[in-house]
């Protein structure tokens, strides 16, 4: 066994999600390389990290449904150990050559003898076992989703989003949990308007705006911080339909004003604006 295979195996028993005898193939595995134990306990670890503080509510039957039937469809294959199937590519690979012939051979025009079964595996077949532990690991991975999920039930469901939301919106929490959170708004010529969030103590802001009129392709907003020795551009970003959020990279000074221009796509070319700005918003 390798290393990454006994990783499977770990991972595996972590969410006990092992066949009794995977579980004794994992066992023996880590009695024969100790120096594998880190990658158990890391497993072990993040197990448990998942598992805590995890409302137990059973969860929906659509959800497990759902996971069986996302398996059912996987293309399985058989262990790489019997008989594996050949890749699509290794079958259109050239036959390998043959190896030269041994010492004690037949002479020329002598009946071949019979090939010994270690010698009748060709670099191919080799090639098409590695590609066979393709789809046991997308197996092993839907099954392990299935297990956690099923186990943590709907506190996974509730921290996975929360894990897939987008930065602007995270800085926008944090700002908003600041002490010294504090926002002003303004009207924007379209008709809608834009709010800015912001804390000094954690030099972060956010814009956030309703009604920004989305640009073409060749054009892209930028957004500064204007402070007593100049714009500091903040990074570009796109208007979207409706409600955009934007967070301003880099770190906010105490008393910058927040502006936002309309520049080529990529940003200005000079990192100084190169038009007038349609948005600013004082701080002080």
């Amino acid at each position: 066994m390798n290393e990454p295979e006994f990783a499977e195996l770990a991972a595996g028993h972590s969410l006990g999600a092992l066949s009794a005898e995977d579980e004794r193939r994992y066992r023996a595995a880590l009695a024969a390389h100790p120096e594998w134990s880190a990658i158990a306990e890391d497993d072990a670890d993040t197990a448990a990290l998942l598992a805590e503080g995890a409302t137990s509510v059973a969860p929906p039957p659509a959800l497990r449904d759902a996971l069986l039937a996302r398996i059912a469809v996987t293309p399985q294959s058989a262990d790489p150990e019997d008989a594996p199937p050949v890749a699509a590519e290794d079958a259109l690979a050239p036959e390998p050559a043959s190896e030269p012939a041994p010492a004690d051979a037949p002479v020329a025009g002598a009946a071949p003898g019979p090939v010994a079964p270690e010698d009748s595996r060709s670099a191919s077949a080799a090639g098409a076992a590695d590609g066979s532990r393709r789809p046991r690991r997308l197996m092993f991975a839907l099954a392990a989703c299935l297990v956690l999920i099923l186990g943590l039930g709907v506190g996974a469901a509730v921290v996975i989003p929360q894990l897939l939301r987008p930065a602007a919106v995270v800085a926008l929490d944090r700002i908003e949990n600041a002490p010294d959170a504090a926002q002003k708004t303004v009207s924007l010529p379209s008709g809608g308007h834009a709010t800015a969030h912001w804390s000094a103590s954690i030099g972060t802001a956010v814009l956030v705006s309703d009604g920004l009129e989305p640009l073409g392709g060749k054009q892209t907003y930028e957004l500064w911080f204007v402070r007593g020795d100049g714009p500091v551009s903040a990074g570009v970003f796109a208007a979207e339909p409706g409600t955009t959020t934007a967070q301003l990279s880099g770190s906010m000074h105490a008393g910058d004003a927040i502006a936002v221009t309309v520049e080529q796509a990529g940003g200005s070319p000079t990192g100084k604006p190169t038009s007038q700005p349609i948005i600013v918003i004082p701080t002080s």
